[in-house]
């Protein structure tokens, strides 16, 4: 993925100053660093759930601005929050940066509003990820677990795991599968007897989610905060205008 960002923001006319990497050939610099970073506007994180706070840490320090597009790190969401306030800078995170799957989950939350008022469809979901994936499940299928849980009141809870019984009427569930080479596949289905609703984001390439966190990072420059890229979406489909960090 960082060679994919930083091969797609060459052709789209910015300058990449900087290829930070401890391992990676080619990169510039090994650590973050003031002159690793010198002449950057903001910095885009694709590294490893264990390397994020740390990373986020020194990039703040440095008042720069910062997308963390990695996942896999949230349960510390809370205790960085009040770094990015005092370092007066802005972050913006998010479990994908894709502007597709961005816009399905503004549609997700509609549809599920909507199958909130019919309880005669029960929900459940799967994703698809390539056989590298480190995580599972999957970053986005957590945002999309989320916003089914927020709208629809019937369901409590998401089960991801095996299941060796019947599902409780209350749980929805979300179930991954790792293989091969698919970018990333998410599926949302509405199930009744008469019929199905299926909603489905299907990445052709890792493309849409390098394009994405560019932008993020274009967005994210002069502005003062904790953002997600949900805060993004929101700023550039409603508003067209500034957000509030958090």
């Amino acid at each position: 993925m960082g060679r994919l960002v930083r091969d797609i923001a060459v052709r789209q006319g910015h300058k990449v100053v900087a290829v930070i990497d401890p391992q990676a050939e080619g990169a510039t610099s090994k650590e973050i660093s003031k002159s690793s970073l010198q002449g950057a506007d903001a910095c885009i994180e694709f590294s490893v759930p264990e390397a994020v706070v740390e990373n986020i840490k020194k990039v703040s320090a440095l008042r720069m601005p910062h997308v963390v597009a990695t996942t896999g790190w949230y349960k510390d969401i809370e205790a960085i929050k009040p770094i990015i306030k005092k370092s007066g800078t802005g972050l913006i995170y998010g479990s994908n940066f894709s502007l597709g799957v961005n816009a399905f989950f503004a549609i997700l939350e509609h549809a599920a509003g909507v199958m909130d008022k019919l309880p005669e469809y029960d929900v459940f979901g799967y994703e698809l990820h390539h056989n590298r994936k480190a995580d599972s499940p999957s970053g986005t299928a957590k945002t999309i677990e989320q916003a089914l849980l927020a709208n629809i009141s019937r369901k409590k809870k998401i089960v991801e795991e095996k299941l060796d019984r019947k599902i409780a009427p209350d749980e929805i569930h979300f179930a991954s599968v790792r293989g091969g080479d698919v970018p990333g596949t998410h599926v949302v289905c509405f199930d009744a007897p008469a019929d199905t609703i299926e909603l489905k984001h299907t990445a052709r390439t890792r493309e849409g989610f390098a394009l994405g966190a560019i932008k993020a990072a274009q967005w994210i420059v002069g502005k003062k905060g904790f953002y997600s890229v949900q805060d993004m979406m929101k700023d550039i489909i409603i508003q067209k205008g500034g957000g509030g960090g958090k």
